[in-house]
């Protein structure tokens, strides 16, 4: 059976002598590479979701991958598709790069220039085990899709756009369903999260940002626990600390929340920092609200842009949710849409905040009722996003509103007459 091979090579001459040389291996069946770690990602998810079997056996990553440098990305594949082998191709040939490559997940490591003898043998080396794994997990009858949690981030066209009532309203929404939901308020100079839900806490996001293997054990500590089961990972009460969350923590932090929660929903706030970022171009779904107004969809349009710029996320991997949306105003969802280059929910959120004033003030917004029309909107996008547990026809429906198919590549494997 022929070896999958994805390179992950962004530089035009390493591609070119990359694949030439995989082209070459015996038994090897190199596909087109991707030239981002988010196309990589959003590759293999893809894939997983249809069948661990779809995945590559080995997954090339060069050195000069970006935007995600490439131990961090090397982490991501380890944690998020653990049968998939990687080998980084690397001009740093030394002992202490190697054992860092080991420690972030990888299975080998190539020296630059490349070497057809000591690429084959890593490439089948890997390929081996990458097939023992997945034949032991088979055999163990586990249910295995390696993809974790789904991840969604929720930001804010502008500050007082509704983003954290949306996040916490499609967590509890998430969470009654019956899965396991994480609400991490990644809002780390002003969040709100706790004041909303009106609990006192010691621990924050910060407290895991300095750690290098965040354990199950390390994680729950730093999880507080609501009355609603949510898991709730809170901004600091001091708002100068949230400079301590680097992008790279981000991204360890929501790989650790991903493999342990079944939903995972980050308030990223109105401003963009490193880590909302990290989150934002990790996620699954990354959802923009915005208000039916002019000053907050001419910064949704800004929003936008600045993650295309950033290479963060694409618009049309964007879905916009307007809030306060009425019949009268002169700006509807399709004019969104069209400004935005985004899609756009089918589920809008009414303008009532009547029904909000008194479970906002009091801080119990978990305890609004289910006759709110507010409530009934955001749970009825929770549903359509596909976080909560509902018949297969709705889960397809959600699916629709997945973040684009960066990436696509087949690795169907050929059917032999």
């Amino acid at each position: 059976m022929p070896t999958r091979i994805l390179p992950a090579v962004g530089d035009t001459d390493a591609v070119r002598s990359i694949t030439t040389l995989l082209s070459q291996l015996p038994d090897a069946e190199p596909v087109a590479p991707v030239v981002d770690s988010t196309q990589l990602i959003d590759t293999l998810a893809r894939l997983a979701a249809e069948s661990v079997d779809e995945l590559p056996e080995v997954v090339v990553v060069h050195e000069r991958i970006g935007p995600v440098p490439a131990l961090e990305l090397i982490r991501e594949v380890a944690l998020r598709f653990p049968a998939v082998g990687v080998i980084l191709v690397t001009s740093d040939a030394s002992p202490g790069l190697f054992q860092a490559a080991m420690d972030y997940g990888a299975r080998g490591l190539v020296a630059l220039p490349l070497s057809y003898e000591e690429l084959a043998s890593r490439v089948q080396a890997v390929a081996q085990w990458s097939v023992g794994v997945r034949r032991h997990l088979g055999a163990g009858g586990d249910v295995f899709t390696g993809v974790g949690g789904t991840v969604v981030t929720v930001s804010g066209a502008k500050g007082g756009a509704g983003t954290t009532l949306t996040a916490i309203q499609l967590a509890l929404a998430a969470q009654a369903s019956g899965r396991s939901t994480a609400l991490v308020d990644m809002d780390l100079q002003t969040g709100d999260v706790a004041s909303y839900l009106d609990v006192q806490f010691r621990r924050s996001v910060v407290d895991l940002a300095a750690i290098t293997d965040i354990s199950p054990r390390v994680l729950a500590d730093a999880v507080f626990r609501h009355d609603t089961g949510l898991a709730l990972l809170l901004a600091p009460a001091e708002g100068e600390r949230g400079e301590d969350v680097t992008d790279r923590a981000a991204r360890q932090i929501v790989s650790a929340l991903r493999s342990r929660y079944e939903v995972v929903v980050i308030d990223c706030g109105a401003q963009l920092g490193g880590a909302g970022a990290a989150a934002v171009e990790m996620a699954d779904r990354a959802l923009l609200i915005t208000t039916p107004d002019v000053v907050a969809v001419r910064g949704a349009k800004r929003a936008v842009r600045m993650w295309d710029r950033l290479q963060i996320r694409k618009a049309e991997e964007t879905t916009i949710v307007v809030n306060r949306h009425s019949r009268g105003t002169e700006i509807q969802p399709p004019l969104i849409q069209k400004i935005t280059g985004t899609a756009v929910a089918a589920t809008v959120v009414p303008a009532n905040f009547k029904e909000l004033q008194s479970v906002v003030d009091a801080g119990r917004i978990h305890e609004l009722e289910n006759k709110s029309s507010v409530k009934q909107a955001l749970w009825g996008l929770a549903g359509e996003l596909g976080l909560v547990k509902a018949p297969d026809g709705a889960q397809k429906a959600g699916r629709g509103l997945r973040g684009g198919d960066r990436g696509s590549v087949s690795f169907r494997r050929r059917r032999e007459g």
